[in-house]
């Protein structure tokens, strides 16, 4: 059996200030001052030091309803070694929102979690609709491109038996900011490339077939660049010292120097939309859109991404609240008119 040590202090006994959660509550239904008590995904570990020098431990815990801060301010060197990312983890500590710093744990103790104690289902995001709906929209998609060449491109990026295919519908569509779960980069491109389809018949000299071709392959080199562990979510080596656009960039154009009778004016096109879709040098982009077809791609996808992130603000949200703490992902807090009603 595994080791059952509690490390920190005592468990509380929710006869303090605040409520008490119930046992194994999400994160989205803890309040100010509840007792925490259950089992959590290690996103993140990162050991800090105070001002003095001494060490603290600051993690990012997370089950299917979000993510939380949690900090560990004694027995730090115990519990950075049973907090290993990636793993489950079994805490007890007190929830609180701090005006400067915002929602934190600050564990009292912490130890591995044991099989039985969680449900692996319950720690792990996922798209709002099945995957196999969203693989058959985007199948749907595909069949829409008439040039061959684009379409055989295509193949051989989202052919159903494909290894580049098995990825992609498994890949996170980023760490933390937008569809960061298993299934989020599938969920993330198919909407940005329907989007793009739809729009593309309401302004003048878009190519279709380029168009939607580049978004569905804009982040193709996240498949690359991120992990696979479902629970803690990071990036590659390639992804730190490369990133996602030179890997998506370099897959793409090995793939087209494969396809015989592949016209240059194509290819470039399509390779500008992968290079340019963040839309500005200090965004990551080597250059920035200077077609229609690349303008449409970066709008629809930056678009995608902060609605995203207002999805996973709003699952974040404890019953009751309508408006946010300030987010990086949308540069603003968000507000909720629905549950203010």
């Amino acid at each position: 059996m595994a080791d059952q040590t509690l490390f920190g202090s005592a468990r509380p006994n929710g006869n303090g200030n605040g409520a008490e959660a119930p046992r194994g509550a999400e994160l989205r239904e803890l309040t100010d001052g509840s007792t925490v008590e259950g089992a959590f995904a290690v996103r993140e570990r990162d050991l800090r030091q105070k001002r003095n020098g001494e060490d603290f431990l600051r993690l990012i815990l997370a089950d299917r309803s979000g993510t939380v801060p949690a900090i560990a301010w004694a027995d730090v060197s115990e519990c950075f070694e049973a907090a290993e990312p990636g793993g489950v983890v079994f805490v007890v500590g007190r929830y609180s929102v701090h005006q400067q710093f915002g929602k934190q744990i600050r564990i009292e103790s912490i130890r591995p979690a044991v099989e039985g104690e969680y449900d692996p289902e319950a720690l792990v995001e996922a798209p709002a609709r099945p995957v196999e709906g969203l693989e058959a929209d985007l199948r749907e998609l595909l069949a829409t491109i008439q040039r061959p060449q684009l379409r055989e491109l295509l193949e051989r990026s989202f052919g159903p038996e494909t290894e580049s295919w098995k990825r992609f519908r498994e890949a996170p569509a980023a760490k933390y900011y937008h569809q960061a779960y298993a299934g989020g980069l599938l969920e993330h491109t198919l909407s940005v490339a329907q989007s793009v389809s739809a729009a593309s018949s309401f302004f003048p000299g878009i190519d279709r077939d380029v168009a939607i071709t580049g978004a569905l392959l804009h982040d193709i080199g996240k498949t690359e660049a991120y992990n696979d562990d479902p629970l803690a979510i990071d990036m590659t080596d390639a992804g730190r010292l490369e990133g996602e656009i030179p890997r998506g960039y370099y897959k793409v154009r090995r793939e087209i120097e494969e396809i015989e009778g592949f016209e240059p004016e194509v290819a470039q096109a399509v390779l500008h939309i992968i290079l340019s879709h963040h839309g500005a040098l200090e965004h990551g982009s080597p250059v920035v859109p200077c077609t229609r077809e690349a303008t449409l791609v970066h709008s629809m996808d930056n678009l995608g991404g902060k609605l995203g992130s207002f999805d996973r603000i709003e699952r974040e949200l404890a019953d009751g609240e309508s408006w946010s703490r300030f987010d990086r992902g949308i540069d603003a807090a968000a507000f909720f008119g629905s549950r203010a009603a």
